[in-house]
Parts: structure tokens; C-alpha cells; sequence
């Protein structure tokens, strides 16, 4: 299916979300080499520098969290650490170019990795409730509503255009 027989406003939209996938791949991109440049660091010393810095206690409970974290990602190896966040990135800079060149594999794979997130926010949100967590449900419901109205308007007009193709070598 040509670009052109697709509505311009979803298309843009589509593109938008291809440019917003590409860059969530840079962002994990810079944060996983910055990671690594932190790795031969005692990351949970930085981690209570840090804590200190913005005059929280350790002990509250987003600092532990931070903590735990650390705690968990020091013990990470590092080749698991690169594994993983090569993948990720990778996976975002597929959907990316996918959705950029007007591919359908890119429109699903854009809605499943959206839509994959929505009970795991749904159940933070119930468990945690604040803005950002809503915020980020919402953004992941949008994506999947704009990958989804493209999926159905490119099944919509396929039919059409077989036929078209098949009338023409008919002809």
C-alpha cells in the first residue's frame, strides 16, 4: 500500500511515532553507555552520594528503591547488561524504521510493544497512583490507538486495492 492512499494526518501521526521510537533507542543508547562508564564505579556509594545530595534518607522509600536497584545492577554482568540494552535498542530502532517506511510489520510491532506495557502500568498506577505513572499510560494508550487505527485503514483498503489488481491483469 502506497503512502498516498493513506490519510496524511495518520500518516504524520504514524511518523511521529516512528521519530518517537527512534529516539526512546537513543535515550537507552546514551543510558547504557553511561552506565557502563559506570561500572567500575562503587555504584552504591554514588547512588547514597546522591540520595544525599537532594537531602533524602536512605531509608525512605524511593531512595531504597534506588539502592536496591544498584545493588542488583552491580551485580548484573556486564555482558547481560550489554545484551540487553543492545536488544532494546535495536528493537526500537527496527519499529522505527518500520513505521518511517510505511511497513505493517512495524505498525504491529509498534502496537504490541505499546500495548505489551498497559497491564504493567495499570497495576503500578493501582499500586503507586501519581500524574507520571498516568501520563505514561496514557502516551502508551495513544501510541497504540494511532498503530491501530493505521492497521484497520490498511486492512480496509486492501481488499480495494486487490481487486483493483486483479481487474487489471483481467483486463
Amino acid at each position: 500500500m502506497s503512502s498516498s492512499s493513506t490519510p496524511s494526518r495518520l500518516r504524520e501521526a504514524v511518523k511521529a511515532v516512528a521519530a518517537f521510537e527512534a529516539l526512546k533507542g537513543l535515550a537507552a543508547l546514551l543510558g547504557l553507555l553511561g552506565l557502563l562508564g559506570l561500572l567500575h564505579h562503587d555504584l552504591h556509594r554514588l547512588a547514597v552520594e546522591l540520595i544525599g545530595h537532594f537531602g533524602l534518607s536512605p531509608q525512605s522509600h524511593y531512595p531504597e528503591i534506588l539502592l536496591r536497584g544498584v545493588d542488583r545492577l552491580a551485580g548484573t554482568p556486564t555482558h547481560t547488561l550489554v545484551l540487553l540494552g543492545s536488544a532494546y535498542v535495536s528493537l526500537r530502532w527496527i519499529e522505527a524504521w518500520g513505521l518511517w517506511h510505511d511497513r505493517a510489520w512495524g505498525e504491529w510491532l509498534g502496537a504490541l510493544s505499546s500495548g505489551i506495557y498497559v497491564p504493567l502500568e495499570v497495576r503500578h498506577i493501582l499500586a503507586v497512583p501519581h500524574w507520571q505513572g498516568v501520563a505514561v499510560l496514557l502516551l502508551n494508550i495513544a501510541l497504540m490507538v494511532v498503530l491501530l487505527r493505521r492497521i484497520v485503514d490498511r486492512r480496509r483498503h486492501a481488499p480495494h486495492q486487490s481487486n483493483l489488481t486483479r481487474g487489471s491483469t483481467h483486463t
